[in-house]
């Protein structure tokens, strides 16, 4: 399933049905699991983790040394999870000494031009729209979804079920359950239609909502917010989950709109 006009290192780790087309290269240290397919003009650099069942596009990169000018040529990887699509050169640095590692999860989707940098963590299910770029050490969680032309500062945590618009540009942390846009970035609602398609019911949309308001829309600081949030609302899983990621935010969240 190896085409005659790539360049495969005999020390990569390819499961047998692996299909590779002309004019790639695979270098040393690389693992690709079982039903993947990679297109040709791909190259894959040492360190590269690939699940199962993936698609990669011609002219992906994955597994660069960061562009970071701390990285000494330590041993990192850069892993893409099972079931997950990197379209049309798309590029996943590999880690540096501050987490080893870069992170694409699975059934994810990234589409053309999309940059990850060295020690992002991407969730599971997440869609990255077009020419998004996302900076060293960016978190983003499950299921989140970013628009095209995005760009994320360094260091910000994007949070689940979130709907960020495109050509935003974002320097503080994004909560869970959300729509962010405007300029400069800010709160523009809850993901209520994006959190219906995943199943959430209506009483926990609503509660959802609830929250929210509190924090954004009742005048109060985020201390504040929390505290009568805890106070009065009950817990729920998104409760906890909204508070969590507040108070571990180390940007800050997003404010309201003005």
């Amino acid at each position: 399933m190896i085409h005659q006009l790539s360049s495969v290192d005999p020390g990569a780790r390819i499961a047998a049905d692996v299909e590779i087309g002309p004019f790639t290269t695979i270098y040393d240290n690389v693992e690709i699991g079982e039903g993947t397919r990679i297109a040709n003009n791909v190259t894959i650099f040492p360190g590269a983790r690939i699940g199962r069942n993936c698609n990669i596009f011609p002219g992906a990169v994955i597994g660069a040394i960061p562009q970071d000018l701390k990285f000494h040529g330590e041993e990192t990887t850069a892993i893409i999870g099972d079931n997950t699509t990197l379209r049309e050169c798309v590029t996943v640095n590999r880690g540096t000494a501050a987490k080893g590692r870069t992170v694409v999860g699975s059934n994810c989707l990234l589409m053309a031009y999309v940059h990850i940098a060295h020690d992002c963590v991407i969730g599971n299910n997440v869609i990255i729209s077009n020419a998004a770029q996302l900076a060293g050490e960016v978190e983003v969680d499950d299921f989140a979804v970013i628009g095209g032309g995005a760009l994320i500062h360094q260091f910000c945590h994007l949070g689940s079920y979130i709907m960020l618009q495109g050509g935003a540009l974002v320097n503080k942390d994004i909560p869970p359950y959300i729509r962010a846009g405007h300029e400069p970035i800010s709160f523009a609602g809850i993901n209520a239609v994006g959190l219906k398609r995943r199943g959430f019911s209506a009483e926990s949309i609503a509660a959802i909502q609830n929250i929210y308001h509190y924090l954004y829309l009742k005048g109060m600081n985020i201390s504040d917010a929390i505290a009568h949030i805890e106070e009065v609302l009950p817990e729920s899983k998104e409760r906890q989950t909204i508070l969590d990621f507040i108070k571990a935010s180390g940007r800050g969240i997003v404010r309201a709109y003005e």
